[in-house]
This record gives C-alpha cells, sequence and structure tokens, in this order.
C-alpha cells in the first residue's frame, strides 16, 4: 500500500459528510438501505444512527469520526482486498480503520448476507 505520510494525512483529513452520501449511493443501487449501512457503520463503530448524523452535521474528519469511535473487538476479523491492497496488512491504523468501513460497505452493496458482513456478530 501507498504508505506515505500524505497518503495517510489525505485519508484523515477527508470529510464524514462527503462519503457517506457516496456509501449510500452505492449500496441503494444494489438494493440495500440506509438502514442497513447503519447497521454496519454502528456495528464496526458502536455509533447509532443518531450520532452518525450528528457527525455528518459536524463535517468531522475520518480522524476525529475514528477516535470518537469504540472500533468493534471483531473488526480484525475484516479481510480481504480494498482498492488493490489487503485490510489486514494496512500499517496505518487510522487507514485501517477507514478501509474496515470501506470494505463492509462493499460487502453489502455486494449483497452479501448481514450476519455474514457483522461477523457473525
Amino acid at each position: 500500500m501507498n504508505t506515505s505520510t500524505t497518503h495517510h494525512q489525505r485519508i484523515a483529513k477527508m470529510l464524514f459528510s462527503t462519503v457517506y452520501p457516496l456509501y449510500l449511493a452505492k449500496i441503494e443501487k444494489k438494493g440495500r438501505s440506509k438502514v442497513e449501512l447503519n447497521q454496519v457503520i454502528e456495528w464496526l463503530t458502536g455509533f447509532d444512527p443518531n450520532k452518525v448524523q450528528n457527525l455528518i452535521n459536524e463535517k468531522v474528519t475520518f480522524e476525529v469520526f475514528f477516535r470518537q469511535a469504540t472500533l468493534n473487538p471483531s473488526a480484525n476479523l475484516i479481510t480481504g482486498v480494498i482498492c488493490g491492497y489487503r485490510v489486514e496488512e494496512i500499517e496505518d491504523t487510522l487507514t485501517q480503520q477507514v478501509r474496515y468501513l470501506d470494505k463492509l460497505v462493499d460487502e453489502l452493496a455486494k449483497g452479501r448476507k448481514m450476519e455474514k458482513i457483522l461477523r457473525g456478530l
């Protein structure tokens, strides 16, 4: 993976409020719902839909978003390739967490069953 400081800073400074609608459009195009997207986000971060909306309204960066999150202890079970890189091999913690979320959204869009996405609950 591109491990440059610039790359990690760019990800850290991205606004969650900019990316969330892209996630939503991606999954809705494939027949999934906002409720399911929020369920995936809540599983990974501990944020309920109201908290997610507050973070969107506050225009927080991914850095702030994940600093406030309580990452699911099973997040390390998220494996596979996202954007051409193996999620489990990403060394920068924040970049890995963002890619965890990307991977879960991809799985949702691909029609994977929710129990599999949430790693067996």
